[in-house]
């Protein structure tokens, strides 16, 4: 094995053994929200699942979206114990609910794709970046209350699983449980 190979796997086992979902292949290129409004997304979303990452490991967590300039999503993640703030810009007017955010200057922004949203109610965000011949994916269910209707849950996860997202890591089968539910 030459030097970048033993690189890419020791990236792959840092990342595989900080509960990330690293898959084969690359991303799927799923459906988001059409006529998405931005301005409508805007304010306070409670976590109700998300997969597993290793940048979110806090319990109680909220995503907050204000206004920051035309055309710029000023974004406030909290968790229990800590915060931070980013900026999410859409790039192609076309496909308003593809945004892009970004927590770190300096650093490559990250997809922040809307699947879909109701406003006032829900929402199912989806994130995947190529890594060459796999890819890694994150994916959050959103609720405007701390809780959500088994129905609605149950119907987000049917879209996740329908783009190939397997909602229980290491299993294809698709369990609510399996997600990561904050406290």
């Amino acid at each position: 094995m030459d030097a970048s190979q033993v690189t890419f796997l020791a990236l792959l086992f840092v990342l595989t053994a900080n509960a990330q979902v690293i898959k084969p292949g690359r991303c799927p290129v799923p459906a988001v929200q059409e006529k998405f409004d931005a301005a409508q997304y805007l304010g306070t979303w409670y976590e109700i699942q998300k997969l597993p990452n290793t940048f979110q490991r806090g319990e109680c967590s909220t995503a907050t979206y204000s206004l920051n300039s035309p055309g710029v999503v000023g974004v406030l993640n909290r968790e229990t114990v800590s915060a931070i703030t980013g900026t999410a810009v859409s790039k192609d007017p076309t496909e308003p609910a593809k945004l892009l955010v970004s927590f770190f200057e300096n650093s490559p922004p990250s997809p922040y794709w809307v699947l879909s949203t109701d406003y006032d109610n829900f929402s199912l965000v989806y994130s995947c970046t190529d890594l060459g011949v796999l890819h890694m994916e994150f994916a959050w269910i959103l609720s405007r209350k701390p809780s959500l209707s088994e129905e609605t849950l149950e119907d987000l996860c049917s879209t996740l699983s329908s783009i190939g997202v397997s909602l229980d890591k290491g299993s294809e089968e698709l369990s609510t449980e399996k997600l990561h539910k904050p406290n």
